[in-house]
């Protein structure tokens, strides 16, 4: 077996392969389309990438159909012990992970060490599901005829292809390629151009840990590169993170060969602030939910609404919390959120904030990145008061540290508030009343609603959402399941 070792140790700059197949590396005929990896804190130039080609990326998608076969016969407990040795290796690997995470995105030290431990936890899960074998034994169906007997069973769908984003690489990879592994499924990934080096180093471990060759590939490159490898024929599934806008040619493509798809695309969601809340940890949850990962995040809890009888009690909190709030490169004193990914992610936040602004949005607050060095990506956290309905800072997904606050009278106005969006990814509820915490569960069109909590994400716990944030789950049994085929047999009894 090839080990990829695409990454030098001593942090000098570094060259990305185009592909990585059946355990082998693929360069570019021509090094001269290399594109530059840049370090998000200081906009230096850390490494470059070839993207992969047509040939090559047609070589990934056969050498995991090539590879099926065996793999899909390959018992689960034995694709489990695998998957349990990945997280073992993710583990061993915690502090160059980590480190590269903060390298490339500029996240603080505490966010890039939770990246590592969510990828162990979602590989030590499917690791472990394989291993019950329960989720992959035969069912027993009864049927009304006592001449026949039915079953019902599950198989891998086949040839997965997994496009994972740039806000939380390695971490979206795992909850993509953890469930399609353990289904028995084989893989093409193509990481975010942004993002790669991290993808790369997990691509390392998977080969460490034995996974057969032609089981897991990766293929560089941009937009171009993931149509291409959503267009091949051999491509049974396609599961896709990323905008809104892409998901749809994603599902357009999809369509023509009706290949499975799983789509995990925008949000625009809501923390609802009632008037019997903790206001400290409502504000607490606030600025977590709105300027984790530099607000990057399609969970972004950036509609904040607010109960009159506590509205400025709590953006006077909020106030104190934001200017609080330590913008910085990694290494900087207790550094709370890092840069944004790229120069053109930070012109585009600061452009939708700019058309808002044109538009009547009053900023409230913000903070400063004044203690931010250097050329990399920083920018303050904004919070908007009261933006009208149609405002695009409250409409649209902004993908950066923006927050905007409303304020409301009743849990029927918030509630309907919440719910006036195309997207319904999560939401987030600040009360001690348990019935009102029964109807906001029951009531608020989201995937996932954490109440009082903050953004909890558990490998168990499926992560999807209703309208434009997509189609179908990750994580947990369903994760698996979007992995595999539903089947059923009857037969004569006897």
């Amino acid at each position: 077996m090839t080990t990829v070792t695409p990454l030098r140790r001593d942090g000098g700059p570094f060259v990305l392969p185009a592909a990585f197949v059946a355990g082998a590396t693929m360069h570019a005929d021509d090094a001269r389309h290399a594109t530059a990896i840049h370090n998000a804190s200081t906009g230096e130039t850390i490494g470059w990438q070839e993207p992969a080609s047509a040939a090559q990326i047609d070589a990934a998608v056969r050498a995991a159909h090539d590879a099926l076969g065996a793999w899909r016969a390959t018992p689960p407990a034995a694709r489990g012990k695998l998957l349990r040795k990945i997280a073992e290796l993710i583990e061993a690997d915690r502090a160059r992970l980590a480190a590269m995470q903060m390298q490339v995105s500029g996240k603080p030290p505490f966010e890039a060490d939770l990246d590592v431990s969510d990828a162990v936890a979602t590989f030590t899960y499917y690791g472990d599901l394989c291993a019950e074998t329960g989720a992959f034994a035969p069912e027993t169906i009864a049927l009304p005829d006592e001449t026949v007997t039915g079953e019902r069973y599950y198989e891998a769908v086949g040839v997965a292809a997994l496009i994972v984003p740039w806000n939380f690489p390695m971490v979206t990879t795992a909850w993509k390629l953890a469930p399609a592994l353990a289904a028995g499924c084989t893989v093409v990934l193509k990481p975010s151009e942004l993002t790669s080096p991290v993808e790369h180093l997990l691509a390392q471990i998977v080969s460490e840990a034995g996974v057969p060759d032609g089981v897991v590939n990766l293929v560089n490159g941009g937009g171009e590169v993931g149509a291409q490898l959503t267009a091949h024929p051999l491509v049974d599934k396609i599961s896709f993170t990323g905008s809104t806008a892409v998901g749809r040619k994603v599902m357009q493509t999809a369509a023509l060969d009706m290949k499975r798809v799983t789509l995990e695309l925008g949000g625009k969601s809501a923390l609802i602030v009632r008037a019997d809340a903790d206001i400290d940890h409502a504000v607490s949850l606030a600025v977590s939910g709105a300027f984790a990962n530099a607000g990057q995040m399609c969970s972004a809890t950036a509609r904040i609404l607010v109960q009159d009888d506590v509205y400025r009690k709590f953006m006077a909190a909020f106030e104190t919390a934001v200017r609080a709030v330590n913008v910085g490169a990694p290494g900087v004193e207790q550094v709370s959120m890092g840069p944004l990914i790229s120069q053109a992610q930070r012109a585009r936040v600061q452009a939708l904030v700019e058309q808002g602004v044109a538009a009547g949005a009053q900023i409230a607050f913000s903070g400063n990145a004044d203690r931010a060095r250097g050329a990399g990506f920083f920018m303050a956290p904004v919070v908007v008061a009261e933006p009208d309905a149609d405002n695009v800072l409250w409409t649209d997904e902004v993908f950066g540290p923006v927050a905007c606050v409303k304020s409301f009278r009743t849990d029927d106005e918030a509630i309907a508030l919440a719910n006036a969006t195309r997207y319904g990814l999560v939401a987030t509820v600040v009360t001690q009343d348990a019935g009102a915490q029964r109807r906001y569960k029951a009531e608020l069109r989201a995937g996932l609603v954490w109440i009082n909590t903050p953004q909890l994400i558990f490998p168990q716990v499926c992560w999807g959402g209703m309208g434009l944030s997509g189609i179908g789950r990750e994580l947990g049994l369903a994760g698996l399941r979007s992995y595999q085929e539903l089947r059923h047999t009857v037969a004569a009894a006897g």
